[in-house]
């Protein structure tokens, strides 16, 4: 393995262990010091990776971007019965997203580190655009109802965010599982006409729920 490949699965390594930490309370208030901790490993060992604080947020912020890059849906002149299937698709990379990038995190990003923030910001504008696409191709194809596809974005932008959230959970008394099993369902029921229903097969979605669910309630 290259060397430059070597070090940046090592980065790569100590970056996915401050991850956590920073989606949910920031980055603002840690020092250097804090971040090796985090890392579990001597300050000199994280200087030998790291120079900055600016390049660890910088090391965070990329695996986010690549992450993105590498979410593909079917090619947009797919067969009718490939829909279901990338519905579903959208809809796991959503829940991903929703689960991996926080609010305070882009939002300190993006008071800090601007132009961090803004290329972080123009890979989640180009999924976007995939996806207001294939929605705007079901559509035209007479597969989803004419909704405004920007809701649709948007609904997942806040509400997925809203109802993943602890607080949320235990204020009603249901767990990630069920809550993200109820959101399929109204997404499914709210986007495809009632005929074209059957090109969905929910058996495909449970899976990956319980997968989610499973990593979630490891975090908690």
């Amino acid at each position: 393995m290259p060397l430059e490949e070597k070090k940046s699965l090592a980065q790569s390594k100590l970056l996915k262990k401050i991850i956590p930490v920073v989606m949910k309370d920031g980055f603002q208030h840690l020092k250097m010091e804090e971040i090796s901790k985090l890392m579990d490993v001597s300050r000199a060992t994280m200087y030998k990776h790291f120079s900055s604080k600016e390049e660890v947020i910088a090391g965070i912020a990329r695996i986010f971007v690549d992450y993105i890059d590498q979410l593909k849906l079917h090619p947009l002149q797919v067969e009718e019965e490939l829909f279901g299937i990338s519905f579903q698709q959208l809809f796991e990379q959503s829940v991903s997203l929703a689960g991996k990038i926080s609010e305070v995190f882009l939002k300190e990003l993006q008071n800090s580190y601007p132009d961090l923030y803004d290329n972080l910001r123009s890979a989640l504008q180009q999924r976007e655009q995939q996806s207001l696409e294939f929605y705007r191709r079901g559509i035209d194809k007479g597969i989803f109802q004419p909704v405004n596809e920007r809701f649709i974005l948007l609904q997942d932008e806040l509400l997925l965010r809203e109802i993943m959230n602890t607080k949320y959970l235990l204020q009603n008394q249901t767990s990630i599982q069920q809550v993200l099993t109820d959101y399929y369902q109204f997404k499914k029921v709210q986007l495809f006409l009632p005929e074209k229903l059957g090109l969905v097969d929910d058996q495909l979605i449970l899976p990956v729920i319980d997968h989610v669910a499973e990593k979630y309630n490891r975090t908690l």
